[in-house]
């Protein structure tokens, strides 16, 4: 009669057919187990896989480690599904164990667990937890949590967990798939500009660059698969193309003769320079390879800035005159419409910015801070003028959330403004529309 005593919850909580269905089905288990020895499932195993596999059961992190609690107060190792498997712990008991849980959070989640129908409630007549004993001691009645649906849907659980590690596996092979793709595929590209080789370098520049990015943790494996073939197909063709540039004697060389074309140790990328001071180069390479469509930018950028000098000095008739136009240097706003759009940069100056000058020097002192070091500075100062270097200091600081490296991104808007592409007035805009919205 035990197994079906107490079916309906206590208080206001009402019986829905869901809780019916669990508690039928559970007793319909039971009686096709009687007599045989099987479904008796280790525990802690069996919470393991259920923590596998809990996104196929919508259960969190903090639900299962409810039922953790639930489980360290039964005090057998396997799980006889075949009888009821009640526990009576308080709920003091069980804040104790899940680390200091709110009984609030603790009933949420107990209801997750009930509605799941990974445990039973077996409320007694005032709703309190306790287990009624016989003369000899043992318990005859126990009112509390039942644990047996959690043992009879062992086989469901293990079967999700195996498909949740199978997934994550999948999912791990294309994410280092994608990884290796994005670093041979921008390797080979820039190889294939450093060494001036015959190409359409630059479109594949820009396929990569939209192919580039965060590679997220949470993407669907559909989702990744498609960037992977992507990827696939763009190192594909850019080995091909970087294959067909070789002539003849380098396709014959040895490896040693041409190893310094794939990997030159006097690379200097400008967009990752590990703080630009006194790191070892191992460092400054593993950067870059975690920042392949950077690399690619730069070769971009650099190819456009020597096109432009070459261009300036024929216009010139072939003098080298690398100084920045008057309209780089000059100043297109007020100080206040800076500092309105910028205020951060307040927080660090002595007594306050009242005039450029004050702007300047603190701009200097935030600059150290970031890690910009004094030879990037010094060459966005010559390039922007003083003023307009400060400023783009000032902005990096606002925006230093979005920004993995400050002396990195510096150097890259200086060699925009050397080419007259770069102007801080659309900047402070941005940011003060950003304060204004």
């Amino acid at each position: 009669m035990t197994d079906r005593f107490a079916t309906t919850p206590f208080g206001g909580r009402s019986l829905s057919h869901a809780m019916f269905a669990v508690q039928e089905k559970t007793a319909r288990a039971r009686e096709k187990l009687a007599g045989t020895d099987r479904n008796h499932p280790e525990k802690w195993a069996l919470l393991r896989s259920l923590t596998e596999a809990r996104t196929a059961f919508f259960l969190s992190d903090r639900t299962i480690a409810v039922l953790e609690a639930l489980l360290s107060f039964y005090p057998e190792t396997l799980l006889d599904g075949s009888a009821p498997l009640i526990v009576f712990p308080s709920n003091a008991e069980l804040s104790m164990r899940t680390r200091g849980m709110s009984s609030a959070t603790i009933r949420r989640h107990l209801s997750a667990l009930v509605e799941t129908g990974l445990i039973i409630r077996r409320d007694s007549p005032n709703g309190k937890r306790y287990a009624r004993r016989g003369e000899t001691g043992e318990i005859e009645h126990a009112f509390g949590f039942d644990l047996s649906p959690l043992a009879l849907r062992a086989g469901e659980i293990e079967a999700h967990a195996a498909q949740a590690r199978d997934l994550a596996r999948a999912v791990h092979r294309v994410r280092s798939e994608i990884t290796i793709h994005l670093r041979d595929v921008s390797k080979t590209i820039d190889a294939g500009l450093s060494e001036e080789r015959a190409g359409d370098w630059e479109t594949y520049a820009d396929e990569l660059a939209a192919l580039s990015g965060r590679v997220s943790r949470h993407l669907p494996l559909e989702t990744l698969r498609v960037r992977c073939d992507a990827l696939a197909s763009l190192r594909e063709r850019v080995e091909k193309t970087y294959l067909a540039s070789l002539s003849d004697k380098e396709m014959s060389a040895s490896d040693s003769s041409f190893e310094h074309h794939i990997q030159n140790s006097n690379i200097d990328h400008q967009f990752e320079r590990a703080h630009e001071t006194g790191q070892k180069q191992s460092d400054e390479l593993q950067s870059q390879n975690n920042a392949p469509g950077r690399i690619v930018a730069l070769s971009k950028m650099r190819n456009r800035l020597e096109a432009a000098r070459r261009n300036r000095n024929r216009g010139d008739g072939g003098l080298t005159d690398d100084r920045p136009n008057l309209e780089t240097r000059s100043v297109p706003m007020s100080l206040e419409a800076v500092l309105s759009a910028c205020p951060q940069i307040i927080d660090y100056s002595r007594d306050g910015i009242e005039d450029w000058r004050e702007l300047v020097n603190t701009a200097g002192l935030v600059r150290s801070m970031l890690g910009v070091s004094p030879d990037a500075w010094q060459r966005a100062r010559d390039t922007m003028g003083d003023i307009n270097a400060s400023i783009t200091i000032a902005a990096i600081l606002e925006r230093i959330g979005d920004i993995r490296s400050p002396g990195g991104y510096l150097r890259a808007l200086t060699d925009r403004a050397e080419i007259g592409q770069y102007s801080v007035l659309p900047v402070i805009k941005a940011l003060d529309g950003e304060k204004r919205a």
